[in-house]
């Protein structure tokens, strides 16, 4: 019997990703939850917590598949940004990473065989400071809509970034060594 293996997300980036490397989910199962960060919930805590929650809640539904789980967070020190679903959200936070590092959070969570195990990955980056007409255009894009920060790292932004320190698809939305690690302590990889 082969083993089910859920990718609990609806990212398309998270997907590809994992193609990228050689891995096909058998289903793809995202989780409904409520997303909202705890009152002074620090980014990485709360990156870890959403994670958990993703993997626990579909795993409580197919106890004998081995799942995956991950959410990404991108912080400008204490303030966790929002993923931007409006041209306003997208300005606000390109406005306030411009010419600054923030740091991008992704806890990857694997559930299997009732344990879990976690990994949070920091990756620092810094943007070039914007002017009015480089933001004007890249929300022409469209490319922000529900990106954490307000952009993808892996499009017209890249021109945007001048330097990363860490994992490049820890940005995209999923760091993929230790992803792949995880999965293979798991029997996947």
């Amino acid at each position: 019997m082969a083993i089910q293996f859920i990718l609990a997300s609806a990212s398309p980036r998270r997907l590809a990703l994992l193609k990228q490397v050689g891995i096909t989910p058998t289903d793809i199962i995202p989780a409904d939850l409520d997303e909202t960060p705890l009152k002074a919930e620090l980014p990485p805590i709360y990156a870890a917590r959403i994670a958990a929650q993703k993997a626990a809640a579909i795993a409580a539904k197919y106890p004998d598949a081995i799942v995956l789980a991950a959410d990404t967070v991108v912080a400008a020190g204490r303030r966790i940004l929002p993923k931007a679903e409006d041209e306003k959200i997208a300005r606000e936070c390109l406005g306030l990473l411009s010419g600054r590092r923030h740091r991008v959070y992704t806890a990857v969570c694997v559930a299997a065989g009732g344990k879990s195990h976690s990994k949070l990955v920091i990756t620092h980056v810094r943007l070039n400071r914007l002017t009015e007409q480089e933001i004007a255009t890249y929300i022409v894009s469209g490319e922000w809509h529900g990106k954490a920060g307000g952009y993808a790292i892996q499009g017209l932004a890249e021109a945007f970034i001048p330097w990363i320190g860490g994992s490049y698809s820890n940005v995209v939305g999923l760091p993929l060594a230790e992803t792949c690690k995880l999965l293979k302590n798991a029997g996947i990889y």
